[in-house]
């Protein structure tokens, strides 16, 4: 795949964020920002130069500070007062339409979700335009609703043989960048039909040329699948590549290739294959599964498995593709024979092909990616070369984090390299519970190795293989990382050099944010590859890097760029970001785009810059003359909460654990004037090893506020306060396993958070709602059975809330339910159902394929609710799978929100307060001590029948680059 292949897919976060996977330094970003490496093939996350496999996203703490993406938004008559009650006419009306269909939220709402999003970029290999792709707004549910297939762990339409539930572009500009950094006049490609969609938006090598798909909506039980198309740059004018129009892409698994200037390697649908499979009427026999060899087979609750034998010839109907090779003269020609091809991976020098692919035996407990999977080595004419593995269906990866599979994974091109290979083997069979040094071995081989030449070990690790960042022969990065005890480290090794001793650059913990050197900025080959960018210095011999960092502090981000010497470690901070009033990031090299050695004076990087209340731009920067260059001035995307209030505020949990919060307020508003106000806290738990680290502050009080359209900051709008991302860290130091005090824990969190927003005068203490989506659903149920005291009514989205329905682990718990019963039920809010007071909305989308969070857990939490008395409401999205991407759904998701909202926080008169103090003493008895409970004397009864009762119920905003 090429490396500045957009994968521009509707994200199960959030439409208005596209979740694309092309890295900040190939100068293809979005937000979240990832840092990921792409050599000319295989896109894999690049781990931090200290070790593990962080995001940008994680370094920059973009997001960290916002609701969990897919929370929610809609519009329509409230029946609120202008006061903000609940009239008893307004109350009647509105009960009466309550199942009328699909609800708009109130305009204030709908007008910052409806607004157009900004376009997504993309730079040039040569540096020299960038494309502006714009985007439509919400798709509408129609979209949705097509039919789609469901085999093997993915969603299939049909209709376009690609993934269902994409979304696109709907046109794409071209503009230059001129040598003074600004931009010249936008040159739209053009030739292909009107209100086409544009997908899988590409580079060729040299620049010149532009690959992308069209699909066009044609009648109902007509095709729309989708052809490819090439545009010159220079003239804009857009072909399809194939004359023949019965030739169309497969874009299940992978799409299309550039292999050199004028050649791409496409993906598509064998001209042989006639209708899909009928279902049969009458099944040929039952479905039987069997275990008779007593393996032992643990996996997590996956969904859309295949579910039988006709479903697997569906899989194979539209997951089977042919290569072919296209060239822009017209010619092409089919290479190697139909297969399920899932990757294709030209080598640097253009001369090899290194395809993937999977093959029966099928499973029906476990998705395509545990299939049995072959990798063959192809000459660049589609010549087979030979087979570098064939590995076996992989149904008994143990669940225990950092658990791989058996044989060679991760095999890919040295990016340094005219062809090399390397990959890597577990020592452990896979099995992370297995003690055993080494752990992995990093192999490589030339593509053809000569007679006898066997594949060279290039390192060792004693913890989990997390990736290498190439250079070249006296300088490559290697990663390896361990969950259990967030230990990740960072090699320096010399490929070329077997007399150099590896050495260790970086031995620290993950979580240790304040510690983090930043990650190598890469630089661009002419093969198309990205390796270490080496700097030199004048009169220097020097061996220099750069280190891109998020540079976490007490005060909150403050990004920078190190000049790092390999050799001695010294360091030389070049570039850093403004710390008063902007939050600034370094995205790029923009002077890498020829040959030879890069010198600090000739530097040019492409920064972002933002504030609280300005939109993110993005910059040039050079270091000759000092100067930075605006090239974009987006709009700000809802001006009418320009001047919104945000501050990071800490505060500490009653333990001393230091905890922080993100604070917005509405704008205008003073609290010595206005009073407190109601208050909406939306948070999502993370697990942690130290205290010291869950303490630590992540993100910037200056990054500018980006609104999807599902978060808790359209509130803002409706005048609440939001406590933003408040940290609930739940801590398992030592060999303490963290969720076994998972409960106490995060009431803890929560009390510490709604005192300091009482404190400082800006929530109303009875009128505090609480909510979240997925784990943070979870979160919000929990809450309100464990700390009624604190929240007056809860949201709670496309959350699992009962955990004896996912055996085998969840989130970050790898112990299973049988290993950790107690674990499982305390942490349950299902079996506290009889305890949940509170009015508490559920939402949840018919469709959710997340494992774990299937739409079942919201219908039968719900009917314990019921059962007990509970004021809880059920809301089932049709079409909707974890995350919301579909406006009327969204539009709905809002108006109930903010009907909640408005219901039972506004126009609460329950003061939440009341017997606070015996509350909290309950709670703290269940929590520290749920056994010492005995049935008082007066009570009357059998107390160790009591006990035994007891025990077993114990247990948008923004424009993006990509």
């Amino acid at each position: 795949m090429n490396i500045n292949k957009a994968y521009h897919r509707l994200s199960l976060l959030s439409h208005h964020l596209p979740f694309s996977l092309s890295p900040p330094h190939f100068l293809s970003l979005s937000l979240p920002r990832f840092t990921s490496t792409r050599t000319r093939g295989r896109l894999r996350t690049l781990p931090s130069c200290a070790g593990g496999t962080t995001t940008r996203a994680a370094m920059s703490s973009r997001f960290l500070h916002l609701v969990p993406i897919n929370a929610a938004a809609a519009e329509g008559d409230t029946g609120v007062g202008s006061n903000g009650s609940v009239s008893s006419t307004a109350e009647d009306e509105e009960n009466s339409a309550l199942g009328s269909g699909y609800r708009l939220p109130p305009p204030e709402i709908k007008d910052i979700v409806d607004a157009p999003p900004l376009p997504a970029l993309s730079f040039s290999p040569q540096r020299d335009k960038i494309l502006f792709l714009k985007r439509r707004a919400l798709p509408p549910l129609e979209e949705l609703a097509k039919p789609e297939e469901k085999l093997a762990g993915i969603r299939i339409d049909g209709k376009c043989n690609t993934r269902s539930r994409m979304s696109f572009y709907t046109s794409i500009g071209i503009h230059q960048l001129m040598p003074d950094g600004t931009l010249g006049p936008e040159k739209e490609v053009h030739g292909f039909p009107d209100g086409a969609k544009i997908n899988f938006v590409s580079w060729s090598l040299n620049g010149q040329h532009l690959s992308f798909s069209i699909r066009v909506d044609e009648e109902e039980n007509s095709s729309s699948k989708l052809r490819i198309w090439v545009a010159d740059v220079e003239t804009g004018k857009a072909r399809p590549l194939f004359q023949s129009p019965d030739i169309h892409l497969n874009a299940v698994f992978d799409n299309f290739v550039w292999v050199d200037d004028s050649t791409l390697l496409v993906c598509t649908i064998p001209l042989s294959r006639g209708d899909p499979p009928k279902k049969p009427l009458v099944p040929s026999g039952p479905k039987v599964q069997s275990n008779e060899q007593k393996n032992v087979v643990q996996v997590r609750t996956f969904q859309d498995l295949l579910k039988d034998e006709y479903d697997a010839d569906l899989f194979d109907y539209y997951a089977t593709t042919q290569l072919v090779l296209a060239s822009l003269d017209g010619t092409m020609k089919e290479i190697g024979p139909p297969a399920v091809y899932t990757s294709m991976d030209p080598s640097p020098d253009q001369k090899y092909l290194l395809i993937s692919s999977i093959h029966r035996p099928y499973s029906f407990i476990v998705p395509c990616g545990r299939f049995p999977k072959k990798v063959d080595l192809w000459t660049s004419e589609g010549k087979f070369v030979r087979e570098l593995c064939d590995l076996p269906l992989a149904e008994d990866i143990p669940i225990a984090f950092n658990s791989v599979r058996k044989g060679m994974r991760s095999i890919n091109w040295r990016a340094d390299k005219p062809s090399t290979l390397y990959w890597v083997e577990t020592q452990d069979e896979g099995d992370a519970k297995v003690e055993v040094s080494p752990r992995d071995i990093v192999y490589m081989q030339p593509a053809e190795p000569l007679d006898g030449e066997q594949q060279a070990i290039l390192h060792k690790l004693d913890l989990r293989y997390g990736g290498i960042s190439w250079c070249d022969d006296s300088l490559a990065l290697v990663y390896e990382s361990w969950y259990k005890t967030r230990r990740t480290r960072t090699w320096v090794i010399s490929p070329g050099s077997e007399d150099v001793s590896p050495r260790i650059l970086f031995d620290r913990s993950s979580e240790d944010v304040y510690s983090d050197p930043g990650s190598p900025m890469l630089r661009r080959t002419t093969a198309g590859t990205y390796v270490i960018a080496k700097i030199k210095k004048e009169n220097d011999e020097g061996t220099y890097i750069l280190l891109n960092g998020s540079g976490a502090t007490p005060e909150g981000n403050i990004p920078f760029l190190d000049l790092f010497d390999i050799n001695t470690g010294s360091k030389e901070r070049i570039w850093e970001s403004d710390k008063e009033k902007y939050y600034e990031t370094v995205v790029a090299l923009m002077s890498d785009q020829s040959e030879g050695d890069l010198y600090l004076n000739q530097l040019k990087i492409l920064t972002s810059k933002e504030s609280k209340t300005e939109n993110t731009q993005y910059f040039i920067q050079s270091w000759l003359d000092k100067k930075a260059c605006q090239i974009t001035n987006f709009p700000h995307p809802y001006p009418q909460l320009a001047s919104l209030q945000k501050e990071m505020i800490r505060y500490e949990r009653k333990d001393g654990v230091q905890l922080t919060a993100t604070l917005y307020l509405p704008p205008g508003y003073d609290p010595s004037k206005d009073g407190p106000l109601p208050c909406l806290v939306w948070s999502y738990p993370g697990e942690f090893k130290s205290k010291d680290a869950a303490g630590q502050v992540r993100g910037s009080p200056n990054e500018f506020a980006g609104i999807g359209p599902t978060s808790a900051l359209l509130w803002l709008a409706r005048r609440f306060a939001i406590l933003s991302g408040p940290t609930i860290p739940i801590i398992g130091e030592g060999n303490e396993e963290a969720n076994d005090r998972y409960v106490e824990q995060l009431v803890a969190s929560a009390e510490a958070a709604v005192e300091e927003v009482i404190r400082r005068g800006v929530a109303h203490p009875n009128k505090i709602a609480v909510g979240g989506h997925s784990y943070g659903a979870f979160m919000t149920a929990n809450l309100l059975a464990h700390a009624p005291h604190l929240f007056c009514c809860g949201i709670a989205r496309s959350g699992a809330y009962n955990r004896t329905l996912t055996p085998f682990g969840f989130q970050n718990e790898d112990r299973t339910l049988w290993e950790a019963t107690d674990t499982y039920v305390e942490m349950s809010p299902f079996m506290s159902a009889n305890k949940i007071k509170r009015p508490v909305l559920l939402i949840h989308g018919e469709e959710d394929n997340n494992p774990g969070t299937l739409t079942m857990q919201s219908d039968r939490f719900f009917n314990a609710l019921k059962g007990h008395g509970a004021l809880c409401r059920l809301v089932i999205l049709p079409f909707e799978s974890h995350g919301y991407a579909a406006r009327e759904s969204i539009m709905h998701v809002l108006w109930e929100t903010d009907r909640w909202l408005q219901k039972h926080c506004v126009s609460n008169t329950t003061n939440v307060n009341e017997n606070l103090d015996t509350c909290k003493d309950e709670a703290k008895e269940e929590i520290t001590d749920p056994e010492s409970k005995t049935v008082p004397a007066s009570g009357g009864g059998n107390p160790e029948l009591a006990e035994s009762e007891h025990e077993g119920f114990h247990p948008r905003a923004r424009a993006s680059l990509w």
